[in-house]
């Protein structure tokens, strides 16, 4: 079943051939949209938005895809397709949390970690994976709190803390799962010295209804030191991209090329007017 939350890539006008490539990597996806600013994917009936953005964002590691399977053999699979002209995060082997696991990034910069579970564990095949890092780091449990406070049909699904024996923080969170609007999330702290952080290369898409749900999602999210942005993006105060968009936006947008350049002087969306471009 659709969500109203799912992920979105930032693709470097290549959407189109990222699509396909995903197309011969995952079992169970296909193509539902397709246009010149997007490419939209169902990866075992979840969406990924892939879009065509240029240069501007490229993703990193501090914003993942968590992909979880039963079959070892599919981790194994999966993982040598996305090894090809990619590079290892961490290597394929057994792991204590995991008897089949990877940490891959593939050639256009996207990273996954490849998790074999058990099937009454498994709520949701693909999960979008924050990792807090640098001034971050150690904030992972406030943002849990922060965006179940945010969205409605939330749920925070326990947390698993560093013991300190990992060369991490005491107390950070090693690995915690999250609900907004029924949809999950994964989130951890890291104290590694990386050199990257979030970026727009990927963010969290967000379908609205209503002009009172966009306000709403638009005040909260901006709050306290978040960045507005165009188009219907921000940034909020952990950095973390969101998009919050009418879910009538494809339907208008095969209406008339004027919601395009509608759209494109807004910062928070107004659907009103979006409306009345397509008429």
């Amino acid at each position: 079943m659709d969500k109203l939350v799912y992920p979105c890539i930032w693709c470097n006008n290549n959407a189109r051939e990222v699509a396909d490539y995903y197309l011969s990597v995952f079992p169970g996806t296909e193509i539902v949209d397709q246009n010149q600013w997007v490419s939209v994917l169902k990866m075992e009936g979840q969406r990924i938005m892939l879009l065509n953005g240029g240069e501007i964002f490229r993703p990193n590691p501090s914003f993942s895809l968590m992909y979880l399977t039963t079959d070892e053999k599919e981790v194994e699979t999966v993982h040598r397709q996305l090894s090809d002209g990619g590079r290892e995060l961490m290597q394929l082997d057994s792991y204590p949390f995991s008897r089949k696991y990877a940490w891959v990034e593939d050639r256009f910069g996207v990273s996954w970690q490849l998790y074999t579970g058990e099937e009454k564990d498994i709520i949701q095949k693909l999960v979008p994976t924050l990792m807090f890092v640098g001034e971050n780091n150690g904030k992972a449990e406030k943002a849990i709190d922060f965006y179940t406070s945010v969205f409605p049909a939330s749920e925070k699904r326990g947390i698993l803390r560093y013991t300190g024996n990992e060369g991490e923080i005491a107390g950070h969170v090693q690995h915690a799962e999250f609900k907004v609007n029924n949809y999950l999330l994964m989130i951890m702290d890291s104290s590694y010295p990386h050199v990257f952080d979030f970026t727009g290369g990927m963010s969290l898409v967000v379908e609205c209804h209503t002009q009172e749900e966009i306000d709403d999602y638009w005040d909260k999210l901006t709050a306290d030191g978040g960045v507005e942005s165009r188009c219907g993006w921000l940034r909020d105060k952990f950095g973390v991209s969101w998009q919050i968009t009418p879910a009538v936006m494809k339907e208008l947008l095969r209406k008339s090329t004027k919601v395009m350049e509608t759209m494109m002087t807004m910062q928070k969306l107004d659907i009103r007017k979006l409306q009345e471009a397509a008429e």
